[in-house]
């Protein structure tokens, strides 16, 4: 890993916004690219003016849109017959798709929101959106909203924490899926909550 993160940032250093852009794009459909990492970088170079925020931003947005419309339509179109035959190669497994299934039954389209927040889970969310024929303009509503949330997030980061980024990152990884884990358990029991004082009243 370490020698995949050096040459992950430089391709960044020395091809800016479009290497931001393609390794979003490609770790959406699958490749081994540390997502996260590279937007706290990119946020560390906006803070050491070598990137611009609305540049950063829009090329991360646009990377991570095209990543995860590409794998909604893979899912859509040929679904399990790439799961199948080359599932090993973006790290999906059958059980994988069924357990975001699962998911997807309990939390529904918000999953595809806050997904991009659960290592190992958002590059399968669009594929199981496409595969169970979830209509593009509810995709494209919850998918693009948490693209734009989740790169503004972790740019954020790497902004304000400035030269310790490579701390920060650490941290990043050991405690998100903590934080998603509590956040999803404290959403859940709302919508349980809500439904259940929706019932009194009626």
């Amino acid at each position: 890993m370490p020698a995949l993160m050096e040459t992950v940032f430089a391709w960044i250093s020395q091809y800016g916004y479009a290497a931001l852009f393609g390794m979003l794009m490609f770790g959406f459909i699958g490749l081994p690219v540390p997502d996260e990492t590279i937007l706290v970088f990119c946020g560390y170079l906006i803070w050491a003016g070598h990137m611009r925020a609305p540049l950063a931003f829009a090329c991360g947005f646009a990377g991570s849109a095209c990543g995860i419309s590409l794998s909604y339509t893979l899912g859509r179109t040929v679904g399990n017959r790439v799961v199948t035959r080359y599932g090993r190669y973006i790290r999906v497994t059958q059980q994988d798709i069924d357990r975001v299934h699962r998911w997807f039954r309990r939390t529904g389209e918000w999953l595809l929101t806050i997904g991009y927040f659960i290592p190992g889970v958002r590059h399968m969310t669009a594929l199981t959106a496409g595969m169970s024929k979830l209509e593009y303009p509810v995709f494209a509503l919850f998918a693009y909203s948490g693209a734009a949330l989740w790169v503004a997030t972790f740019l954020s980061i790497g902004y304000f924490v400035g030269d310790k980024w490579k701390a920060t990152v650490e941290l990043v990884h050991r405690y998100t899926l903590l934080a998603v884990g509590v956040g999803a358990v404290a959403l859940l029991a709302g919508w349980w909550l809500r439904g259940k004082w929706r019932r009194r009243t009626l």
